[in-house]
């Protein structure tokens, strides 16, 4: 309880400075919290925007930027089933996962989140279709895994969680009963 002795005996001036104290201490710690939020998941990362101009496979497509040179992008935190090449067999579902992500993307305007990251030459991309997470989708709707050796916060929870759905209600390559994932695949190929 708040106690003002310049108020006399008035109740009213003692909950009037009451509730200056409250208030301000709560927008003290609410702008704490945003401020401390905002520094746990700030991205520092570069976002451009372009058009999808090819599917490589089921984790990877080519970029045209609306400003500057193609490039190839590789899907930040997923993995998606190996498809054939170079006389090497491919994995079950590889050709669905390079279908389902043409459908999604292929010839359309997205926001692609470069993460600094390069592997093979491909930079690693979060891309985004009108706000949608496209990693995740693919996760989501089945035709790839969450790639957990990789994944950071906020991603991890989100990308974990949405295998977790695709898995329990049997989407794409969780129709297998354990299908093989893409990095035990390519070590056996090794």
């Amino acid at each position: 309880m708040c106690y003002n002795p310049d108020a006399g005996d008035g109740l009213r001036g003692s909950v009037l400075i009451c509730s200056k104290k409250f208030i301000s201490a709560f927008l003290f710690f609410l702008s704490l919290s945003l401020c401390i939020n905002s520094l746990t998941y700030a991205k520092p990362y570069t976002v451009i925007r372009g058009t999808v101009t090819r599917v490589s496979d089921g984790d990877t497509v080519i970029i045209r930027p609306f400003s500057g040179k193609l490039f190839k992008c590789r899907l930040y935190g997923i993995d998606a089933p190996e498809t054939a090449r170079h006389g090497k067999p491919g994995q079950p579902h590889s050709n669905a996962a390079e279908r389902e992500l043409t459908n999604l993307i292929l010839h359309t305007t997205v926001d692609v989140t470069l993460t600094g990251d390069k592997t093979y030459d491909r930079k690693v991309c979060i891309i985004r279709k009108m706000g949608v997470d496209i990693n995740r989708e693919m996760v989501k709707r089945g035709y790839a895994w969450a790639y957990k050796e990789y994944l950071k916060a906020p991603y991890a929870s989100e990308y974990i969680s949405a295998e977790t759905e695709a898995r329990q209600m049997r989407r794409g390559l969780w129709q297998q009963m354990n299908p093989m994932p893409p990095w035990e695949f390519r070590r056996r190929q090794h």
